[in-house]
């Protein structure tokens, strides 16, 4: 179908068959009425944020439909919006509007399927829209074919919303049309046309939807908390948590040098390992450090904990502070084989003991067993100490020391040379909790705070979401003289 221009001979072309009543001209904007073939006036080109050309072709709910006509409406001095009048091969018509980057997907609705409940309500379909707002409007430019007659008078927009739903009334004159509208993404407008810019958002839009699906959001977190709770009830039912290491360390076998404990392993998934301290402070500290190590990667995690009591009696009253007990998590342990290297000291220094000890005959290494049976090796060339939790750890150990000791001794039972050297040895009977430490360490399989952490996470997103949308909702209505919402 074409029309050609009176005024300046241009043909004017667009791939659709319908009835036009007028058009404007793509050369010269005359506004020429097509039965007459004469010019009305000359109307100005629309080119502010303009994105679609008239005849350019789009998908949109799986039709094709070609831009027949544009128009820029103006509201006041500085406000403009954009409306592009869409037709399908048979005929059907859709329009999209565009204001500040929101755009607006609208279809003709029958007038009398709108209800009006007073003044700031409307009914549709069984749907409850509140007024929005009223807008006196006129055509500031335009371009392409129209099949009812342009009218440049004011006209007037009176806008109904209801979530991301909308109807608008548009009256021009004597005549009313209704027009139901949505919101439709920025995404679905480049995808359909195959633009790859838009206008920036500005604002929010009248039926602009929250950032968050809260309803479809609900629904994958309710979904993800019950696989949560059954995870953990697996978990309950099938671990139990355990006693990994206990010991009590004498602060003499690990004060300025490092004692190497026992292996111990964890099984299953990561969990944290749950550390326990005790020794006896009266107004004194001690200070603790461990580090974990992974026998399989070396890898290793250190920690240091202070233990400290103080107390005393001033101005007529007793005071404490501090404790004998402390206690710290090493959080997720992958399982393993692990041991720990400790050291250790406490204020004010520990009694020595005589201990069993056996001298290599090249003198270069000096074995020790005390009282708790903690070994002790001496290197007398580099006159460093290590000591060990028993022998059978000494013998697996593959460091320095034990490669050492393995090249000097070498399938000699290391029990046997220091229990020849037994009677040589002052041994004390009791245990001074002052002088020692307590160790226990638990692995946690089974622990609700992770679980605990990600439910509260979860009514914490909830709370957010609404709170969010409140204040969302409260800002597209700031521009509406009809809003639920107060306004400040």
């Amino acid at each position: 179908m074409h029309y050609t221009c009176p005024v300046c001979n241009t043909e004017n072309n667009i791939d659709l068959t319908f009835r036009v009543e007028e058009y404007i001209c793509k050369s010269c904007s005359n506004h020429i009425n097509a039965d007459q073939n004469i010019s009305k006036r000359i109307v100005k080109k629309p080119i502010e944020n303009v994105v679609l050309e008239v005849g350019q072709k789009g998908i949109l709910r799986s039709t094709e439909y070609t831009v027949i006509s544009i128009i820029i409406r103006k509201y006041g001095t500085h406000t403009f919006w954009r409306e592009y009048a869409l037709k399908d091969k048979s005929g059907n018509d859709l329009f999209l509007s565009e204001s500040d980057g929101h755009w607006v997907l609208l279809e003709t609705i029958p007038n009398k399927k709108f209800i009006g409940r007073g003044r700031t309500l409307g009914e549709y379909n069984g749907k409850t829209y509140r007024w929005y707002e009223t807008t006196d409007c006129n055509i500031y430019s335009a371009a392409g074919f129209f099949e009812d007659t342009l009218k440049f008078s004011l006209a007037t927009y009176k806008e109904y919303v209801n979530g991301t739903d909308m109807i608008s009334r548009e009256q021009s004159g004597s005549k009313i049309e209704y027009f139901k509208g949505q919101h439709i993404s920025k995404n679905e407008i480049k995808k359909a046309f195959n633009i790859p810019n838009l206008p920036a958002y500005s604002g929010i839009g009248i039926v602009q939807p929250f950032y968050i699906n809260i309803k479809q959001a609900i629904n994958i977190l309710c979904i993800a908390a019950l696989l949560i709770c059954l995870i953990q009830a697996y978990i309950y039912s099938t671990r139990t948590n355990h006693i990994v290491f206990k010991e009590t360390i004498q602060f003499k076998d690990v004060s300025n040098k490092e004692l190497i404990s026992k292996s111990f392993t964890f099984s299953g998934g990561s969990a944290p390992l749950q550390v326990k301290v005790h020794t006896g402070v009266d107004n004194s500290w001690a200070n603790v450090q461990l580090s974990l190590v992974n026998e399989s990667t070396s890898e290793s995690v250190y920690t240091s904990k202070d233990i400290e009591k103080y107390s005393g009696y001033e101005g007529g009253e007793s005071w404490s502070e501090g404790s004998e007990n402390e206690e710290f998590n090493i959080c997720g342990v992958a399982p393993g084989k692990y041991h720990f290297v400790i050291s250790a000291e406490k204020q004010g220094g520990v009694e020595s003991t005589k201990v069993a000890s056996y001298l290599s005959p090249d003198g270069n290494v000096l074995l020790s067993k005390d009282a708790f049976g903690i070994i002790n090796v001496v290197n007398n060339i580099t006159k460093t100490s290590t000591s060990f939790g028993d022998t059978k750890t000494l013998e697996n150990d593959k460091t320095e020391t034990g490669k050492l000791v393995q090249k000097t001794f070498g399938k000699q039972n290391l029990d046997s040379l220091l229990n020849l050297n037994a009677y040589n040895a002052e041994f004390t009977n009791l245990v001074s909790e002052a002088n020692s430490v307590d160790i226990i360490a638990t692995w946690l399989p089974v622990s609700f705070w992770n679980f605990t952490i990600i439910l509260f996470s979860m009514i914490a997103f909830f709370i957010l979401c609404y709170i969010g949308k409140y204040y969302f909702n409260v800002s597209k209505w700031k521009n509406s003289s009809n809003s639920p919402y107060p306004q400040s």
